[in-house]
C-alpha cells in the first residue's frame, strides 16, 4: 500500500496556523476525493478541509485542540496502488489550495489570493461514517454546541449523538449534562458544596487574534473617548414608517439604519475614515468606507466588514448585514470578509448596557459605539416627557483628529438620530 501525506494547506490572508476543532473521520475509514475530513479554526474563521486523496486513513496528525502550522502533516491516506489517487479530483479550491495533485505550490498560493470558493460537500456515497468511541470521530457542526461542551468541561467523545450521520446536537449535550447532574443551560446554579476546578481556556484561534489586535491598539494608538445621550424616539418612528412601506424581504433593521446614519456622518467628517501608516509617517484617509460591524459569536468577538458600504442603499445595507452576521455567528465567513475595515460600528446595547469606551479596531482611526435604547425622562419643548434615549460614544485616534473634529462627528451623528429627516440631505 502506498501512502500519501496531506499537509495543512495555505488558508490565505497570511494565516500561518490553525487549530484542529474536530475530525470527521478516524483511522481505518475509507475516504474519497474532496471528502471533508477535518474542521479547523484559524484566526479568522472555522474552515472545513477536504482531502485531495482517495483511500484508507492511515494516520491523523493531531487531536482536537492541537495547533498545526501551514505545511505540517495533517492526514495520511493509503491506497492500493501508486497511481490513480487523484482520479476524478474536482479541482475545488478551499481558500488556498486545490484538490488536484498536479497543481504546483506556486499556483496554489496564487489561487489563495483569487478564490474563496467553499468546498463541495461529499454526496451520499461519501458520507462520513457513524461515530466510534474514538475521540477523533466526534462530529459537531454547531459552534454553539462546541462552546457549551467546553464551558461545562464535557468530553464530546462521551456524548451519544442523535443527529443525522452521527452529528452531536445541542439536545445531546444537554442530556449528557443532565445525566451527570450539571445544571441545564440558563438554569440557576446550585449552591457550591465543595471546591471547583480551575478552567484553562486556550488563547488561540480567533480569541488569540482578537487579543493580539486589541493589545496592539492599546500599545500603539493614543486614543480618547467622547460620548453623548441622544433621543432616538424619532428614529424608531421613522424605521416603523419605513418598514410599513416596504415588502417584508426589504425591511430594515435598527442596526442597518444606524449604519446608514454613520455613513452619512462620515461623509461630512472623512478624516475619521482613516488609519496611520507609521512606516511612511502619514495618515491615510480612505476614499471608500469599508464598514466593520462588531459581532459576538460563540468563538469570540469578530468584526465582519461590509466593503464599499457607502455605495449601498439602506435596504442593501440591511440585507448585507443580515447575511454577514448570520455567517459570522456560524463561523462560515471567509477570512477575506473579516479584514480591510476602515471604520467600525459597535452595537453594545444588545448586551443590555448603556455605555462603553470601545477599543479601536487597529489600525483604524475610530470606533462608534451605541448603547441600549430605553425609556427615560427627557425635556421636550420645555416640558419633561418619556422618550426613547440611548448613549452613543466615539473612541478616536488623537493622532488623526482632535477633540473638535471627533466631537463634531459624534454630535452630527446624534443629530441625525434625533432628526432622521435632516440626514436625508447627506444620504
Amino acid at each position: 500500500m502506498s501512502e500519501k501525506v496531506f499537509r495543512l494547506p495555505d488558508l490565505g490572508e497570511g494565516l500561518a496556523e490553525a487549530e484542529i476543532l474536530s475530525w470527521r473521520v478516524a483511522v481505518g475509514d475509507t475516504v474519497t476525493v474532496d471528502q471533508v475530513v477535518v474542521e479547523v479554526e484559524t484566526a479568522k474563521a472555522a474552515v472545513e478541509v477536504p482531502v485531495p486523496y482517495a483511500g484508507t486513513v492511515v494516520a491523523l496528525h493531531g487531536a482536537p485542540g492541537d495547533v498545526l502550522r501551514v505545511g505540517e502533516p495533517l492526514i495520511a491516506v493509503g491506497s492500493g496502488s501508486d497511481s490513480g489517487d487523484h482520479a476524478g479530483a474536482s479541482g475545488n479550491v478551499l481558500i488556498g489550495y486545490g484538490t488536484s495533485a498536479d497543481q504546483p505550490v506556486r499556483r496554489r498560493r496564487a489561487t489563495a489570493r483569487r478564490s474563496t470558493v467553499e468546498p463541495v460537500p461529499p454526496g451520499p456515497a461519501a458520507a462520513p461514517p457513524a461515530p466510534s468511541p474514538s475521540p477523533s470521530a466526534v462530529r459537531v457542526i454547531s459552534p454553539v454546541v462546541r462552546a457549551l461542551a467546553r464551558e461545562h468541561g464535557l468530553d464530546l467523545a462521551t456524548v451519544r449523538p442523535s443527529g443525522v450521520g452521527g452529528v452531536i446536537r445541542r439536545a445531546d449535550v444537554d442530556a449528557a449534562l443532565a445525566e451527570r447532574g450539571a445544571p441545564a443551560p440558563g438554569a440557576a446554579a446550585a449552591p457550591a458544596t465543595g471546591s471547583r476546578s480551575d478552567v484553562h481556556i486556550p488563547l488561540n484561534g480567533i480569541r488569540k487574534a482578537v487579543a493580539d489586535k486589541l493589545s496592539t491598539s492599546r500599545r500603539e494608538i493614543p486614543d480618547a473617548t467622547t460620548w453623548v445621550d441622544v433621543d432616538a424616539t424619532e428614529l424608531l418612528a421613522a424605521r416603523t414608517a419605513m418598514n410599513a412601506a416596504l415588502p417584508e424581504s426589504d425591511r430594515v433593521s435598527l442596526l442597518a439604519l444606524l449604519a446608514r446614519l454613520t455613513l452619512a456622518a462620515l461623509r461630512r467628517y472623512p478624516q475619521l475614515n482613516a488609519s496611520v501608516d507609521l512606516g511612511r509617517r502619514q495618515i491615510v484617509q480612505y476614499g471608500r468606507v469599508h464598514l466593520g460591524i462588531a459581532a459576538q459569536t460563540p468563538r469570540g468577538l469578530v468584526v465582519p466588514v461590509l466593503a464599499d458600504a457607502d455605495t449601498m442603499t439602506t435596504v442593501e445595507l440591511a440585507q448585507r448585514l443580515s447575511e454577514t452576521t448570520a455567517l459570522a455567528r456560524d463561523g462560515k465567513l471567509p477570512p477575506g470578509r473579516l479584514t480591510g475595515g476602515t471604520f467600525t460600528l459597535n452595537n453594545y446595547g444588545v448586551f443590555g448596557v448603556d455605555g462603553s469606551t470601545p477599543i479601536i479596531n487597529h489600525p483604524e482611526a475610530a470606533i462608534l459605539g451605541i448603547g441600549r435604547i430605553i425609556d427615560r425622562p427627557w425635556v421636550v419643548g420645555g416640558e419633561i416627557a418619556v422618550r426613547k434615549v440611548a448613549q452613543v460614544s466615539l473612541s478616536f485616534d488623537h493622532r488623526v483628529c482632535d477633540g473638535g473634529e471627533a466631537g463634531g462627528f459624534l454630535r452630527l451623528f446624534a443629530d441625525y438620530i434625533e432628526d432622521p429627516v435632516r440626514a436625508l440631505a447627506h444620504l
